[in-house]
């Protein structure tokens, strides 16, 4: 065994001092990432951006798992999911996660999940020659939605109250998207509404005949995120890396997305047929309607804040946008 002198061991602790002191500012020596499964729940006919981002091999590498465990039938299921622990994940209209936060879940808007443009907007329609030609007509009218107090039963109110009628001057009934097209072409409901996730529903409808519009919610809303993909603040402090790393991929996927729309819509198909659902619809996506690099900003929020408190469900002052929209530097990791 060979033996270090007192003089020869502070002689070497000088130079592993000295090399430590070399290594450049910034330089870390890398780590294995935190292995960390996201449950969630799916959507008929489509395919969120985290999904197209697991598609597109975004978080090989990441440490982040991503798993269906099913189908929402909208948004309300999937935060009603997300609060009972079920899921990691929800996904619902902005007015819907609201009302989830003032009701006492302390959710986090991550990214918005879609958007409304003029390219891709959620639109009202009726039968070829029907008199129903604007909101004005809705009045007692009996609308097809995907679900309720989800985007498009707070399109219809704001569309009511824009014209001066009842909010509820108008029936919603809830049927699913594939049956869309069905009930209103067997005069079953006046109207049905395609979400602007719902494009490629719509777009299997109008290839088998024409339909009337009546309005699209961008004649109400304006240019807005449609919803969010929201994860619970307590995941995103147990997990602040990983929920980064989620947000900034997904939002990834819908840059990739706007740039490259045919490879997203081969994407979908091949998602789709997976899912043994119909493939073929996949080449009626328009996008996912949101801003350039998939920001967000204040308004997509404030705007249904500010409806909430003049419709009395939210009290004023006690949500404030800046509060639930996600900031990585709010949930930095430790050092």
């Amino acid at each position: 065994m060979t033996l270090i002198s007192r003089r020869s061991f502070t002689r070497l602790a000088a130079v592993m001092a000295t090399l430590s002191i070399s290594i450049p500012a910034g330089v870390a020596f890398a780590a294995d990432p935190e292995q960390v499964t996201i449950r969630y729940l799916s959507s008929q006919g489509g395919l969120s951006a985290h999904e197209l981002a697991d598609a597109l091999g975004y978080f090989k590498g990441t440490g982040i798992t991503l798993q269906d465990v099913g189908y929402a039938q909208g948004g309300p299921a999937s935060l009603f999911a997300l609060a009972s622990g079920n899921v990691e994940l929800g996904s619902a209209a902005t007015a819907a996660v609201l009302n989830s936060i003032a009701g006492g879940n302390d959710f986090v808007a991550a990214y918005a999940s879609n958007g409304i443009n003029k390219t891709t907007e959620s639109i009202f329609y009726t039968l070829e020659g029907s008199p129903i030609k604007s909101i004005k007509d809705l009045e007692g009218k009996t609308i097809a939605v995907n679900t309720l107090g989800a985007h498009l039963d707070y399109t219809v109110r704001e569309a009511l109250h824009s014209v001066g009628l009842k909010e509820n001057a108008a029936k919603l009934v809830v049927v699913p998207g594939p049956q869309l097209e069905q009930v209103l072409r067997s005069k079953q409901v006046d109207i049905s509404a395609f979400g602007y996730w719902q494009k490629t529903f719509e777009g299997a409808a109008l290839k088998n005949g024409p339909l009337q519009k009546v309005f699209g919610d961008t004649d109400v809303l304006g240019e807005i995120a449609g919803g969010f993909v929201v994860l619970r603040r307590d995941w995103i402090k147990e997990h602040p890396q990983a929920a980064k790393i989620f947000v900034e991929k997904s939002q990834d996927a819908l840059e990739f997305a706007r740039t490259h729309p045919e490879e997203t819509k081969a994407a979908i198909a091949k998602a789709l047929s997976a899912r043994g659902e119909n493939a073929e619809i996949a080449q009626y996506f328009t996008g996912y309607g949101v801003r350039e690099g998939g920001k967000t900003i204040p308004r997509d929020l404030q705007f249904w804040i500010d409806i909430l408190v003049r419709g009395g469900t939210l009290p004023a002052g006690k949500l404030k946008a800046e509060d639930i929209l996600y900031d990585p530097a709010n949930f930095a990791a430790a050092n």
